[in-house]
């Protein structure tokens, strides 16, 4: 025990040295603060934090609606998703601190953000986690996984494995092939787009069978990636899908089957 309380005092020294030696600064606009992994007030004032009215099955922010119950939009009604429910921390605009802080740690291999991220995952999921039995990132192919040298959803999944205690299964789902960017297409595309990409691999068939899955992704945009790999972890037996994702965009609606 001595050795415990040795060590984590150690732990302490070192952190406050680092702070004296490289000060903490604002994850988004680098303003200079008094703790590490954090942002600012103005920067948080400019998250748009999902919260309570939400759809259960879409996790889109909704008008109104009586704290605790469950709520599912007309989009959800109109086209169901493959999966049970998702959550999301913000709402994803362009040129927001969400998207700035995504497109960081995705294309400019920053990834200073990924524990406060995570923080903000396991808050948002936390009703997903509750009784989840993995976590399974949305997985890049070989070659991108190869040209990136990171999977920012694998790296985010570590970090709410970490703090809710759920396993991780970063090689439980495959993306078999390389597809066309979803920006450049809309409606029934996207879905063919993605259609037969993602596939859960041989050592992952035990880890999803009869599971109840979280599957965390960066961005729901259409929830076509998210409706691609629902379908993969079903197919391979898993007994429940729910979707975790950083930030989502507000208009978020399945591509209909």
């Amino acid at each position: 025990m001595a050795a415990i309380g040795l060590q984590a005092g150690m732990r302490r020294l070192v952190s406050s040295l680092a702070d004296v030696l490289v000060p903490p600064v604002c994850l988004a606009c680098h303003a200079r603060l008094d703790r590490p992994d954090a942002l600012c007030g103005s920067c948080w004032q400019g998250v748009s934090f999902i919260r309570h009215p939400l759809c259960d099955r879409l996790g889109i922010p909704l008008p109104y609606g009586v704290p605790g119950d469950v709520l599912v939009s007309a989009a959800a009604v109109a086209g169901p998703p493959a999966w049970a429910r998702a959550r999301a921390v913000a709402v994803y605009e362009s040129g927001s601190v969400i998207a700035g802080l995504i497109h960081a740690m995705k294309y400019a291999d920053r990834h200073d953000a990924r524990r406060m991220l995570g923080r903000w995952l396991a808050e948002a999921g936390r009703d997903l986690l509750a009784d989840a039995d993995r976590i399974v990132p949305v997985p890049l192919t070989r070659r991108r996984l190869i040209q990136r040298q990171f999977n920012q959803s694998a790296l985010l999944a570590r970090e709410v494995s970490r703090l809710a205690g759920v396993p991780w299964a970063p090689a439980a789902l495959a993306k078999m092939r390389e597809t066309k960017p979803q920006v450049t297409l809309s409606g029934s595309a996207r879905r063919e787009n993605l259609r037969g990409a993602f596939r859960v691999t041989k050592s992952g068939e035990s880890t999803v069978a009869g599971r109840k899955i979280v599957l965390l992704d960066d961005v729901i945009t259409t929830g076509a990636t998210a409706e691609a790999a629902t379908k993969a972890l079903l197919s391979a037996g898993a007994a429940r899908v729910d979707v975790l994702a950083v930030a989502l965009v507000a208009g978020t609606a399945v591509v209909p089957p």
